[in-house]
């Protein structure tokens, strides 16, 4: 292969993804997976079943979405939302369980798991813990293989696991999340936690792709509005060319 010539004019760009939490909820919009590029599935933690899972995966695979574990805290009570909800071993063992669920049904029907997003608490726990941040990695590797992507926050220790084991990492932002002056995320109790106008989660969208900071682009399935945010954000990240194609 060739050295691709760079111009000023028209520079090499690292392209964004949208990811969609899905299998969550019921009755939610078909046009969810139409729009995503990758489905980040509920595996069972703090939603899901194997009736779930299947239904999501067929529909992921109708739309030519990739497909993502999407596991937490075995907490379905608090859907996966309370910090510290189970112990290191635990997750470890949880984690590798629901994995391994989502990708067995998966291969069942052809497709393939390609990357594991932790939900929740459990996704802000790996970021800050450096043994919680392993014991999800191992967790995904052992279910998934070796070539398996974790997706994450930009930095932090989940990151710095996933580097250690030699495993991708994709650096992720949010479009329909608020995030504070120090570019953290506005906990979801606090007011204007959300954000449920499209246009500002468009905006917001493109401002994460054009940082070069970000490779994956989240929009929260049971966000109200969710399908419109949906929309916006890959009618914007589309008309300035930042989207990933699928495939």
């Amino acid at each position: 292969m060739q050295p691709r010539h760079v111009t000023p004019e028209r520079p090499i760009r690292q392209r964004v993804e949208i990811n969609v939490d899905l299998g969550e909820l019921q009755g939610e919009p078909a046009d969810l997976y139409a729009l995503a590029t990758t489905v980040n599935i509920a595996c069972g933690g703090h939603v899901g079943d194997v009736v779930t899972m299947t239904h999501a995966v067929v529909r992921a695979m109708e739309a030519g979405a990739r497909i993502t574990a999407h596991p937490s805290y075995a907490d379905r009570e608090g859907f996966g939302r309370r910090r510290g909800h189970s112990s290191h071993d635990a997750v470890r063992r949880d984690v590798e369980h629901q994995c391994a669920e989502l990708g067995r049904i998966a291969s069942e029907r052809g497709a393939r798991v390609v990357a594991v997003k932790p939900h929740g608490a459990l996704y802000h726990d790996a970021a800050t813990d450096p043994r919680m941040a392993a014991m999800v990695v191992e967790a995904a590797r052992e279910a998934l293989g070796e070539d398996i992507v974790i997706v994450g926050p930009p930095i932090g220790a989940l990151a710095d696991a996933a580097a250690f084991d030699r495993l991708a990492y994709a650096r992720e932002g949010f479009a329909d999340r608020a995030y504070d002056e120090r570019g953290g995320l506005v906990p979801r109790d606090r007011p204007g936690a959300l954000i449920e106008d499209p246009a500002l989660a468009a905006a917001q969208a493109v401002r994460l792709a054009e940082s070069g900071e970000i490779e994956t682009i989240c929009v929260h399935g049971d966000t109200p509005g969710a399908v419109a945010i949906a929309k916006a954000v890959r009618a914007a990240l589309e008309e300035m060319d930042w989207l990933q194609p699928r495939g």
